[in-house]
C-alpha cells in the first residue's frame, strides 16, 4: 500500500498543494516551521481521521479559511494497479464529510481501513514518560488500525462512560430513595459498558499479546545494549483468565456491583478499560521514570516499528511515517533504524537536515521552504 498523489486545500499552513508520491522512501527536508510535517500529518489524517499533533480539527484548518480539504490516491500495492481516492473535507464545529473515489460516503468513518499508516514522531515519546492515557491511546490507535470496527465500538463505550459518569454525578449526595429510583436507568448503563468495555478489553489484550515480541525485538534491534523491552497489561481489577468476551462482561459487571456504593459517592466511574494501565519495563526496571532520554526515545520508537510489523504479520502494508525521528538518534541508532524499515513499501520521512538521514533511505527528496514543495534530484 502506498501513496501515489497528495492533494491540500487550507490545511494547515497550505493554501493548496498538489503532487506525486512514490512508493520507497521519500524525505521532505525543511527548517522547522516550513510546513513539512503538515504534509505527513495530511496524509496520517485520511488513515485515522485525527491528527498525531492535536487533539482537534481547528488547528487544521488554515487561518481566515473555513474550512480544509485533504485528498489522496492511494495504490494497493506494488503489483497491484488498483487505486482509490479518499477525500475528507474538515468542517470544524461541523461535521466533516467524506467522499470515497469522489462519491460521498455517510459518514467518514467508512474511510478506515482504507489506507493504514504508523507514525513516529517526537510527541511519542509521551508513551513511555507520560501518564497512562498516553499508553492507552497507543494501543488503542493500534489496534483500530488493525481492525477499523474498533473505532466504532471505542466510540460507543466512550459514550456510555460520559453518560453512566454523568448519571453517578448527579446522584452522589443524595438520598437513598433518590438513588433507587434511578436504579434502573443505572443497571442499563451497566450492561452497555460492559457489553463495550469487554470488546474492548479483548481487542486490547489481543493487540498487546501479538505486539510485545515485535516490540522486544525492534528495541533489540535498534538500541546499541539490548536490555529487554517489556510489556504487559496491567487492568486496575481482575480479569478472568484468557480474553473470553462474555468473560470479561461479566466479570465488569460483578466489578460494577462490588464498587456500587464507591461510585455513588464519589460520583465517577470506576470500573472499566479506561482505568488500566500499559507497563513498560527496561529489564527489571520500568521505563517510566528509570529509562534515559535516549533508552526513552528507543522503546517508544520500538513500540511503533512493533506495531508496524504486527501489521505486516497481518497481511497489512501500512505506510510508515518517520516525522522528525532522526535529529533524536546517534548514528548507530539511525543506521539500525533504516535497515529495520527499508523494506517497507512505503516510508515518508521528514528532516531539518538531510544528511541525518541514512543512506538505505535514499529516494525521492523534496525541498519544503515557506509552504513551496520543490523536487530535488538525487545524486
Amino acid at each position: 500500500m502506498f501513496v501515489d498523489h497528495l492533494t491540500l486545500a487550507d490545511f494547515r499552513s497550505y493554501p493548496s498543494a498538489d503532487f506525486a508520491l512514490e512508493p520507497g522512501a521519500t524525505t521532505f527536508v525543511g527548517a522547522n516551521g516550513q510546513g513539512k510535517t503538515n504534509l505527513v500529518e495530511a496524509i496520517d489524517y485520511l488513515a485515522s481521521l485525527g491528527s498525531h499533533r492535536v487533539s482537534s480539527d481547528i488547528p487544521l484548518v488554515r487561518h481566515t479559511a473555513e474550512k480544509a480539504l485533504v485528498r489522496a490516491r492511494v495504490r494497493a500495492g506494488l503489483d497491484d494497479d488498483r487505486a482509490v481516492l479518499l477525500e475528507v473535507e474538515i468542517n470544524p464545529g461541523r461535521a466533516n464529510r467524506a467522499r470515497l473515489n469522489r462519491s460521498p460516503v455517510q459518514r467518514p468513518r467508512e474511510l478506515l481501513g482504507i489506507l493504514r499508516t504508523v507514525v513516529f514522531s517526537p510527541e511519542d515519546l509521551a508513551i513511555v514518560k507520560g501518564d497512562p492515557g498516553e499508553r492507552r491511546r497507543f494501543i488503542d490507535q493500534l489496534l483500530i488500525t488493525r481492525w477499523p470496527r474498533m473505532a466504532a465500538v471505542k466510540a460507543d463505550y466512550d459514550k456510555v462512560l460520559k453518560q453512566r459518569s454523568a448519571l453517578l454525578k448527579s446522584l452522589a449526595g443524595r438520598s437513598q430513595s433518590a438513588q433507587g429510583d434511578a436504579e434502573h436507568t443505572l443497571a442499563v448503563w451497566n450492561d452497555q459498558l460492559a457489553r463495550f468495555g469487554a470488546e474492548l478489553l479483548q481487542a486490547r489484550l489481543r493487540t498487546l499479546a501479538e505486539l510485545a515480541p515485535y516490540a522486544a525485538e525492534a528495541y533489540a534491534a535498534i538500541a546499541p545494549r539490548n536490555n529487554l523491552a517489556k510489556i504487559t497489561y496491567a487492568p486496575a481489577m481482575p480479569l478472568p483468565a484468557g480474553d473470553d468476551r462474555d468473560e470479561l462482561a461479566a466479570a465488569l459487571i460483578e466489578q460494577m456491583e462490588q464498587r456500587r456504593e464507591e461510585e455513588l459517592r464519589r460520583g465517577l466511574t470506576l470500573v472499566g478499560p479506561h482505568r488500566d494501565e500499559i507497563t513498560l519495563e527496561l529489564g527489571d526496571l520500568p521505563a517510566r521514570g528509570y529509562a534515559s532520554h535516549g533508552e526513552s526515545w528507543s522503546f517508544a520508537l520500538s513500540l511503533r516499528l512493533g506495531g508496524f510489523d504486527l501489521l505486516r504479520a497481518d497481511g497489512l502494508q501500512p505506510v510508515l511515517i518517520l516525522d522528525d525521528v532522526f535529529a533524536e538518534l546517534d548514528a548507530t541508532r539511525r543506521e539500525r533504524l533504516a535497515g529495520h524499515v527499508a523494506e517497507a513499501e512505503q516510508v515518508l520521512i521528514t528532516a531539518a537536515v538531510a544528511g541525518d538521514v541514512p543512506g538505505q533511505l535514499a529516494g525521492a527528496r523534496f525541498i519544503v521552504e515557506d509552504g513551496n514543495i520543490t523536487s530535488e534530484e538525487q545524486p
